[in-house]
């Protein structure tokens, strides 16, 4: 790496999950776009030939008229190769296969338990937890013995317990986890100021406080130059306390990652804060008897569940583009992502400061929740420095929900780093989604864990016949 003329050159990038057709080509996006940074990018992958595909595409990338930079993409067939002198790594894997992502999230319902996500909380992220964390161990100690001193940025759910598991395993590693719901929040205010007000912000304008923890993020304070939104946002979720729709395309509850902003609404009007996620991860968080209870009570919120045969369709939609693509047949369409990812890597270097929310752990900006828990604040960005901001303690009208979730949390991290069946199950069972009888619990627990057994290797589960 070097700097030439306020611009880095031969920057190593190694991107972990580099056969994605979704992140990956995001990234792709992101780079070439943008006129400060060069260099090369390793894709490494378990499906070796979906990271030689995107080696293919890379190229194409450059070759886009929007292109202000050019980048080497290359499949290597091992880790190491991949990390060695990387200045970056970025992470974002598919923990398993979608076959097993459709026992977690829908196996429950045999149980009357719904989840619209099931990659973070309730069982499905549990369950997701217990193969995906093994896997984050790994990755961490290949990061400790290729490149020990790099930058790691993550993607992968559950945030949480995937950035908790690299500072585990690697104390001294240097990993954020990067999610972008906080940013749709921060949109949504954007369209409130120009309805109510006639003000056109931009979203970086609207200056935020972001606590608690990732999916579950909540606002103590929103600002737009001196403005507190609070007494805007308040009368705005009160006027559309049955949801925000006049955005949204016709027929948008046929797409199932569209919200009225319904749940976040009613959380304000409970609460007093403003809750800064997308309506279904909100939603997973609470008691399955309240927005989740069944598929009719999500409907009338204002979300969807996403069922796993559409990321199945959608996965084999992305392979037939990704061959089109490669034969020529497609051209590369430039968007922008509304990622971060790339701002914070030039923030690192140096080449400007950055304000924004990240996932590391807790090292007292939030004093009232623990030391070592990965909790979700705004940090500063500076060269060769992530320094979270003070955010302060979590609002005592919201403390006992976040509370709760943060020590669960932190028991399921301790639970799959022992190995230990019964106290992942002591945790399951404990998750406010999993509404049904302790009896049921211990039969849904068993299924959904054999159902994933292939990538528990190292657990014994024969703990499963004598849960207590």
């Amino acid at each position: 790496m070097r700097f030439v003329d306020n611009k880095v050159e031969d920057l190593k990038i190694a991107y972990i999950g580099g056969g994605s057709r979704d992140w990956g080509w995001t990234l792709m996006n992101d780079l070439v776009t943008n006129d400060d940074m060069s260099g090369d990018v390793y894709l490494y992958d378990i499906d070796f030939g979906a990271a030689k595909d995107n080696e293919v595409i890379g190229a194409k990338y450059n070759c886009v008229p929007e292109a202000k930079s050019k980048w080497g993409f290359h499949a290597v067939k091992t880790i190491k190769e991949a990390l060695e002198g990387a200045n970056f790594v970025v992470i974002s894997i598919l923990p398993g296969t979608f076959d097993e992502m459709e026992s977690d999230v829908h196996t429950p319902e045999k149980y009357g338990i719904y989840q619209s996500v099931g990659d973070t909380s309730g069982p499905g992220g549990i369950v997701r937890a217990m193969r995906t964390i093994p896997m984050y161990e790994e990755i961490a100690e290949a990061i400790k013995k290729y490149c020990p001193d790099t930058w790691v940025i993550n993607y992968t759910n559950p945030m949480t317990l995937c950035v908790k598991t690299l500072y585990r395993v690697f104390p001294e590693i240097k990993a954020f986890g990067c999610c972008h719901e906080v940013f749709s929040t921060q949109t949504l205010i954007c369209k409130m100021l120009e309805k109510e007000m006639g003000i056109k912000a931009t979203r970086d304008e609207i200056k935020i406080n972001p606590v608690s923890v990732n999916h579950f993020t909540w606002l103590t304070s929103a600002k737009y130059r001196d403005m507190d939104l609070f007494p805007l946002y308040k009368a705005f979720a009160e006027k559309y306390k049955d949801g925000y729709t006049e955005e949204l395309e016709e027929n948008w509850f046929n797409n199932f990652f569209a919200s009225s902003q319904r749940v976040k609404f009613d959380l304000f009007n409970k609460y007093g804060y403003i809750a800064a996620a997308g309506d279904r991860h909100l939603a997973e968080f609470n008691d399955g008897t309240s927005y989740l209870k069944d598929p009719e009570t999500v409907r009338s919120w204002g979300f969807g569940l996403t069922p796993i045969s559409w990321r199945k369709e959608h996965r084999a939609e992305k392979i037939e583009e990704s061959r089109a693509i490669r034969a020529g047949e497609k051209e590369i369409e430039i968007r922008k992502t509304g990622e971060e990812g790339i701002s914070q890597m030039k923030a690192i270097l140096g080449l400007h400061d950055l304000v924004t929310n990240v996932n590391i752990p807790n090292v007292g900006q939030i004093p009232n929740l623990p030391i070592g828990a990965v909790v979700e604040t705004n940090a500063v960005f500076r060269a060769d420095s992530v320094t979270p901001v003070m955010a302060g303690n979590i609002p005592t009208e919201i403390y006992t929900l976040v509370s709760r979730i943060c020590a669960e949390q932190e028991l399921v991290s301790a639970a799959i780093a022992k190995r230990d069946i019964q106290l992942i199950f002591n945790a399951f069972v404990s998750d406010p989604l999993v509404t049904c009888s302790y009896d049921d619990a211990k039969k849904l627990f068993k299924e959904m864990v054999l159902n994933t057994k292939e990538y528990l290797g190292d657990y014994d589960l024969t703990a499963l016949d004598n849960l207590k």
